[in-house]
């Protein structure tokens, strides 16, 4: 039983039976007639798979021609999110291809990637961006290809027991400007005012989005559990408007359309500092308006809320969302605490000398043809090591936040081992069109095979010799991973989380 099943337990019979799923009819009073017919209808059909494409690895639109003829995919954009495609047909699952275990895409409920679409991005080079809620991180990953991965995202999320997912999105993302941290976002205001150019809160909430799925069940929620939310919610969102700079922004979303969690929330924000912030009109990045409410009840919004988004089913077949654009027009005056520290060199990390970083750089242009310094100069990353392994660092990261302590930070290059240095399948799969040499093209027949983590036997070794790391490919020059090549047999290095 979940923490939040047990705590509406505990408040007694009374409390319990208030217990509440709001269904459509909770919304009567802001729609019309047509708009919820149209809304009931909407909720009757299933909600049709969508991905996100990962440019950081691939040409979206190249690479989309490519899986829907390889597939027999048929596809619809996401309207509101270049990158975003509902898969409307696919004859097999979209989760089972190559091309989602490595990284090309992230399978999204559409109605998510809309928060990341309503930032500015033209306002900042090498932003820093905070995530404060971040788990299970898709949302992360649409921040760091928004950034070009060069600026930094911190992804941070109170709950430690999910850290390791986070970590595992963000690997497999590619993404080497982020680190993951693990603190209550409350927090980050008094530890860091004015210091984010934005700040994402994808706020934990009811999930009241009237859509009830595999991963979001719908559930009952008692009146003082809502309330208690409301609570966190507007202490999540206060601290993220004290964390980002004047002049910078703030998304508010959440997964759930009950007022209380939406628009009273921020209308909290508002109440509480007065005349510094804004909330922005985001509906140019929609065809079909989605306003904020006026009131709710006996409560009236200040008129500017219903320039944020509420995103009904039935508009553009997602579930049930809120978002919301806010500007931090001027500092605000509020003590400071000292946040947590800790000493880079605790965490048994160590800078590579020049010498090192020279002599993995010639490794790695000899064996592949891959420039890694140009890599590292442009995503502005430096090299340290830890025992064998390297890893590349945001420097962004250290300029900034040098003491922070961090549960993961940057991408894993490799391991140094005794003959030579292994480079690591994420980093391999983010640079990949980068490695020019030492490609190995798999036989056909053979890559179901591979496929499911099994070594290839009867090969050649096509010129290399024997224990050398090869990036195999299959005959269109399409990735699937590392191998090591041994006599007559082609070792499958693929991670064991992606067989």
């Amino acid at each position: 039983m979940s923490r939040r099943k047990n705590k509406a337990n505990r408040s007694g019979t009374n409390a319990s039976l208030k217990n509440v799923v709001d269904g459509p009819e909770k919304y009567l009073p802001f729609l019309s007639g047509e708009d919820y017919a149209r809304l009931e209808a909407s909720l009757q059909k299933p909600l049709e798979p969508a991905l996100r494409i990962n440019p950081l690895k691939v040409n979206p639109h190249i690479a989309l021609e490519d899986w829907k003829t390889r597939y027999a995919w048929q596809v619809r954009n996401v309207p509101y999110c270049e990158t975003g495609w509902w898969v409307t047909h696919s004859p097999t699952p979209i989760s089972q291809t190559i091309e989602h275990r490595l990284g090309f895409y992230y399978i999204q409920d559409a109605a998510s990637m809309l928060p990341v679409e309503l930032f500015n991005w033209q306002a900042a080079d090498r932003p820093l961006l905070l995530d404060m809620a971040a788990s299970p991180g898709g949302k992360t990953t649409h921040l760091v290809s928004k950034t070009g991965d060069q600026g930094l995202v911190m992804a941070n999320d109170s709950s430690h027991s999910r850290m390791t997912a986070l970590r595992l999105v963000l690997q497999t993302w590619g993404a080497a400007n982020s680190v993951v941290t693990s603190f209550p976002g409350e927090k980050f205001g008094d530890w860091f005012p004015d210091t984010f150019d934005q700040v994402l809160l994808d706020a934990p909430c009811s999930m009241h989005n009237l859509r009830s799925t595999e991963s979001h069940p719908v559930r009952s929620i008692s009146d003082k559990e809502r309330a208690s939310l409301a609570v966190r919610q507007a202490r999540l969102l206060a601290s993220a408007f004290v964390t980002v700079k004047p002049g910078g922004q703030v998304v508010y979303s959440t997964c759930t359309l009950a007022p209380e969690e939406d628009e009273a929330v921020l209308q909290a924000l508002l109440d509480r500092f007065p005349g510094v912030g804004r909330v922005e009109n985001v509906h140019r990045h929609l065809p079909v308006p989605a306003p904020g409410l006026s009131s709710y009840g006996s409560k009236i919004f200040e008129p500017e809320l219903q320039q944020a988004v509420r995103l009904w089913p039935h508009l553009y077949d997602t579930s049930g969302f809120f978002a919301a654009l806010i500007t931090k027009l001027e500092s605000i005056n509020l003590p400071v605490q000292s946040s947590p520290a800790r000493l880079l060199e605790r965490t048994g990390l160590e800078r590579l000398s020049d010498w090192e970083e020279n002599l993995l750089e010639r490794q790695l242009l000899d064996q592949f043809g891959y420039d890694l310094s140009a890599s590292l100069e442009i995503h502005n990353l430096s090299l340290w090591k830890r025992g064998p392994a390297i890893f590349a660092i945001p420097n962004l990261f250290l300029q900034h936040f040098p003491d922070f302590p961090f549960e993961a930070a940057g991408l894993l290059l490799g391991e140094q081992t005794s003959r030579d240095f292994q480079v690591s399948h994420e980093w391999v799969a983010r640079f990949d069109p980068l490695f020019k040499l030492g490609r190995y093209c798999l036989p056909e027949e053979t890559i179901p095979a591979w496929l499911r983590g099994e070594d290839i036997h009867g090969l050649s070794s096509a010129g290399f010799s024997p224990g050398r790391m090869v990036i195999v490919v299959d005959r269109q020059g399409r990735l699937l991973g590392r191998g090591k090549l041994q006599v007559q047999r082609l070792k499958n290095l693929l991670p064991h989380r992606l067989v």
